[in-house]
Protein backbone atom coordinates (compact mmCIF):
# COMPACT_ATOMS: atom_id res chain seq x y z
CA UNK A 1 0.00 0.00 0.00
CA UNK A 2 2.02 2.91 -1.61
CA UNK A 3 -0.67 5.63 -0.81
CA UNK A 4 -1.17 7.20 2.48
CA UNK A 5 -4.37 8.30 2.00
CA UNK A 6 -5.31 4.77 1.67
CA UNK A 7 -3.77 3.96 4.72
CA UNK A 8 -6.02 6.44 7.18
CA UNK A 9 -8.76 5.01 5.33
CA UNK A 10 -7.68 1.47 6.73
CA UNK A 11 -6.40 2.48 9.99
CA UNK A 12 -9.80 4.49 10.41
CA UNK A 13 -11.47 0.87 9.27
CA UNK A 14 -9.68 -0.86 11.74
CA UNK A 15 -10.36 1.40 14.50
CA UNK A 16 -13.53 1.22 13.69
CA UNK A 17 -13.43 -2.87 13.92
CA UNK A 18 -12.41 -2.49 17.94
CA UNK A 19 -10.18 -5.56 17.35
CA UNK A 20 -6.52 -4.52 18.48
CA UNK A 21 -5.38 -7.10 16.45
CA UNK A 22 -6.17 -5.49 13.54
CA UNK A 23 -4.62 -2.48 14.51
CA UNK A 24 -1.66 -3.72 15.65
CA UNK A 25 0.28 -3.72 12.66
CA UNK A 26 -0.71 -0.22 11.83
CA UNK A 27 1.01 1.05 14.39
CA UNK A 28 5.18 1.82 15.10
CA UNK A 29 7.37 -0.47 17.50
CA UNK A 30 7.73 2.86 18.76
CA UNK A 31 5.33 4.99 18.53
CA UNK A 32 4.11 7.68 20.97
CA UNK A 33 0.43 8.97 20.90
CA UNK A 34 -0.61 11.99 22.88
CA UNK A 35 -4.24 11.57 23.89
CA UNK A 36 -6.71 13.71 26.48
CA UNK A 37 -5.74 11.17 29.03
CA UNK A 38 -2.15 11.06 28.39
CA UNK A 39 1.15 10.39 26.56
CA UNK A 40 1.30 6.69 25.59
CA UNK A 41 4.35 4.93 24.45
CA UNK A 42 5.45 2.16 22.43
CA UNK A 43 2.77 -0.25 20.70
CA UNK A 44 1.64 -2.07 24.08
CA UNK A 45 0.90 0.96 25.29
CA UNK A 46 -0.86 2.70 22.87
CA UNK A 47 -2.76 -0.17 22.12
CA UNK A 48 -3.74 -0.65 26.09
CA UNK A 49 -4.62 2.52 25.83
CA UNK A 50 -6.58 2.35 22.81
CA UNK A 51 -8.23 -0.65 24.75
CA UNK A 52 -9.12 1.16 27.55
CA UNK A 53 -10.90 3.79 24.76
CA UNK A 54 -13.05 0.94 22.98
CA UNK A 55 -13.90 -0.79 26.63
CA UNK A 56 -15.14 2.96 27.95
CA UNK A 57 -16.92 3.66 24.83
CA UNK A 58 -19.25 0.54 23.47
CA UNK A 59 -20.09 0.69 20.02
CA UNK A 60 -17.68 3.39 19.07
CA UNK A 61 -17.46 4.66 15.75
CA UNK A 62 -14.74 6.79 14.75
CA UNK A 63 -14.55 8.64 11.54
CA UNK A 64 -11.71 11.30 9.94
CA UNK A 65 -12.33 14.25 7.98
CA UNK A 66 -10.84 17.55 6.58
CA UNK A 67 -7.25 15.75 6.04
CA UNK A 68 -4.26 18.15 4.98
CA UNK A 69 -0.86 16.46 4.02
CA UNK A 70 1.43 18.70 5.81
CA UNK A 71 4.54 16.90 4.59
CA UNK A 72 5.16 14.07 2.48
CA UNK A 73 8.04 12.04 1.29
CA UNK A 74 9.02 8.44 0.29
CA UNK A 75 9.22 7.19 3.48
CA UNK A 76 7.55 9.68 5.77
CA UNK A 77 4.20 11.42 6.15
CA UNK A 78 2.32 14.19 8.22
CA UNK A 79 -0.74 15.25 8.19
CA UNK A 80 -3.36 16.93 10.32
CA UNK A 81 -7.37 16.68 10.47
CA UNK A 82 -10.72 16.48 12.03
CA UNK A 83 -12.17 13.65 14.08
CA UNK A 84 -15.46 12.74 15.35
CA UNK A 85 -16.33 9.59 17.60
CA UNK A 86 -19.72 8.52 18.99
CA UNK A 87 -20.97 5.61 21.03
CA UNK A 88 -22.15 4.40 24.15
CA UNK A 89 -20.42 5.96 27.64
CA UNK A 90 -21.95 4.06 30.73
CA UNK A 91 -25.10 3.24 29.12
CA UNK A 92 -25.89 7.16 27.71
CA UNK A 93 -25.13 8.33 23.71
CA UNK A 94 -21.79 9.88 23.73
CA UNK A 95 -19.88 11.88 20.95
CA UNK A 96 -16.80 14.16 20.52
CA UNK A 97 -14.94 16.16 18.02
CA UNK A 98 -11.80 17.31 17.62
CA UNK A 99 -8.17 17.84 15.85
CA UNK A 100 -5.80 15.33 15.18
CA UNK A 101 -2.16 15.57 14.20
CA UNK A 102 -0.40 12.42 12.57
CA UNK A 103 3.10 11.51 11.51
CA UNK A 104 3.56 7.99 9.61
CA UNK A 105 6.57 5.97 8.41
CA UNK A 106 7.06 3.56 5.98
CA UNK A 107 8.23 0.41 7.16
CA UNK A 108 9.07 -3.12 5.32
CA UNK A 109 5.52 -3.63 6.17
CA UNK A 110 4.14 -0.52 4.99
CA UNK A 111 2.98 2.46 6.46
CA UNK A 112 2.73 2.88 10.10
CA UNK A 113 1.79 5.39 12.70
CA UNK A 114 4.35 6.99 14.11
CA UNK A 115 2.78 9.31 15.99
CA UNK A 116 -0.44 10.48 16.69
CA UNK A 117 -1.75 13.84 18.98
CA UNK A 118 -6.01 14.17 19.10
CA UNK A 119 -7.29 17.01 21.08
CA UNK A 120 -10.35 18.58 21.54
Amino acid sequence: MDDPAEFLRRYERATNSHDIARLAPLIAADASYWFTDGSHHGRDDVLAAIARTFRTITDETYSLSEVAWLYRDADHVACRYRFRWSGTVDGRSASGAGRGTAVLIRSADGWQVQHEHLSH
